[in-house]
């Protein structure tokens, strides 16, 4: 007896597994009149869920697995009483009443048994916000959004009975997603992000926009690191202190300049006296830096700067900052952790 060959994964699960999201271009100022529809950026990873019999897959922007993090929700996927379908949304983990994307990080573990031991004492959540393909197999990314929201309610309403995977809240009014604007980066989201109601599904695209609340920051300068190949800063090392008065590094900036550097970088070395930063203090070399790049100069706690960003996880800036202005009117010591903190 012939056996025939399993079906490939784009026959599987209605688009291929390497299908990549749609995605957004970032803007200033959330676009306002007709056709827009608005959305939380939630504070999450990325994820594709594909479903199709008992094969479920978990696919990151990026393309890589998800499912052996996640196997949680792998397991509730899998219990739907619905064949087939492939949702776009954002695994999340909430802690104590709020989103935690260090527990997600947490989640990105090698040990299957660690894996297995956070996924029971902080279950992730996944919010969907669109549909690619239907419980009948049908393909909706040539569908408008309008369309496709529809078809995401209708499988929510037959089959989401649980917390575990919810949809997203969006809005049509401008007025009500500035007031989400307004609210984010202190956890659960960290912007607004725009749609067209007319547009199809652009996977790989930046068809959407996305606007994150922008805050600013006086920040001590504690220390800073040279470039990876040369004799010159590459960024600043930034602090503030906290109640007790140690400085803790939150984060760096590298939004230098080439010509500034060279005199930059004698200012700083004039500057160069340890402990630098006298509570939490910066890593040494990692994966992603090789030894030079690592390491790190520490400085007398004298030079402020007002940075720009966009996020804060763990009384630390999520990603890096935007060098404004130096503040020469600052004195070091106002330079404290409350102004990061949730508001």
């Amino acid at each position: 007896m012939t056996v025939a060959p399993a079906a490939p994964p784009e026959e599987q699960f209605g688009v291929p597994l390497t299908t990549p999201p749609m995605e957004a271009r970032a803007a200033e100022a959330l676009p306002e009149g007709e056709g827009w529809r608005y959305e939380p950026k939630w504070d999450g990873f990325r994820c594709l869920a594909f479903k199709a019999g008992d094969a479920v897959e978990l696919r990151a922007k990026s393309g890589k697995p998800l499912g052996r993090y996640f196997p949680e929700v792998v397991r509730f996927l899998r219990s739907l009483k619905v064949d087939r379908f492939v949702l776009d949304g954002e695994l999340v983990i909430e802690i104590d009443g709020r989103l935690s994307f260090d527990a997600l990080q947490m989640r990105l573990h090698p040990a299957e048994s660690r894996i297995r031991k956070l996924s029971a004492a902080t279950p992730a959540q996944l919010i969907l916000f669109d549909m690619l393909v239907s419980p009948d197999g049908g393909s909706l990314i040539a569908q408008p959004l309008a369309k496709r929201r529809l078809e995401l309610e209708r499988f929510a309403g037959l089959f989401l009975k649980t917390p575990d995977v919810s949809v997203s809240r969006f809005t049509d009014d401008p007025d009500e997603a500035g007031r989400w604007l307004a609210d984010a980066g202190h956890g659960a989201t960290d912007g607004v992000v725009a749609k067209r109601l007319d547009g199809p599904y652009a996977a790989g695209e930046r068809a959407m926009v996305k606007v994150k609340r922008l805050r600013t920051a006086d920040c001590v300068v504690g220390g800073f690191r040279y470039e990876s190949a040369g004799p010159l800063v590459g960024s600043l090392l930034l602090g503030l202190y906290d109640s007790v008065g140690r400085l803790d590094h939150v984060g760096f900036t590298s939004t230098i300049s080439n010509a500034e550097r060279p005199e930059l970088t004698r200012r700083l070395e004039a500057l160069r006296e340890p402990p630098g930063f006298t509570g939490r203090a910066p890593g040494g070399p990692s994966r992603w830096s090789n030894e030079r790049s690592g390491q790190w100069e520490p400085l007398r706690p004298e030079l402020v700067v007002e940075v720009r960003f966009d996020h804060v996880t763990g009384d630390r800036f999520r990603h890096g900052t935007k060098l404004l202005r130096w503040r020469p009117d600052k004195s070091p010591g106002q330079c404290r952790m409350e102004q990061i903190a949730p508001g």
